[in-house]
């Protein structure tokens, strides 16, 4: 059991038998009555988002969650395909499991899979990943006078918002958390 003054974002709990990932929370004090957190709870099965307030300093049970370190291989659908490195197992995912960090896996990388009670629940993305730029609509002579930007397509598919001067093949920095470039990275 922990209490509420110990949450984190990423921390997973256990409440009425489903796991839920605490995604944020905001502690607050109003002027009449006893502090409470507020917080936004993923539930990890289903992936729906959900609201919940806690008194301040109530328990919850803390699931404890053990991570092992996959081989991401394909996609196929909605499936993505990893692979345990030292048994050779393969493992597959629902797009529901991983949650949008299937827009920043790259074939061939390493993920750490989040498994509880020997069963996947997700996966962890580095912070920051590099990743190349496939599609990217030429800059327009007369738009970089205000610093303007441009919308290209990386490698996983996702579209990113980057300056004009990014072009196709190049490699970019981008925050997993938030989808946001973050520096051209030299070759």
């Amino acid at each position: 059991m922990i209490s509420t003054s110990e949450f984190k974002p990423g921390m997973t709990i256990e409440m009425d038998g489903k796991l839920y990932s605490i995604m944020s929370y905001d502690h607050v004090k109003p002027g009449k009555g006893g502090a409470f957190l507020q917080t936004k709870l993923r539930e990890i099965e289903s992936g729906r988002i959900i609201n919940k307030r806690f008194r301040a300093g109530e328990k919850v049970n803390q699931a404890y969650v053990d991570t092992r370190e996959y081989q991401y291989l394909y996609r196929s659908g909605d499936d993505f395909i990893f692979m345990d490195k030292e048994s050779y197992v393969q493992l597959t995912l629902t797009v529901d499991q991983i949650g949008e960090s299937y827009k920043y896996i790259k074939e061939n990388t390493d993920i750490q899979v989040q498994m509880y009670q020997n069963n996947p629940i997700g996966v962890e993305v580095p912070d920051t990943v590099e990743l190349e730029v496939v599609q990217s609509p030429p800059a327009v002579k007369g738009n970089t006078v205000s610093g303007g930007t441009k919308d290209v397509t990386v490698e996983t598919g996702v579209e990113v918002t980057v300056p004009l001067f990014v072009n196709k093949g190049d490699i970019l920095k981008i925050d997993t958390k938030t989808g946001e470039y973050m520096e051209r990275v030299n070759k």
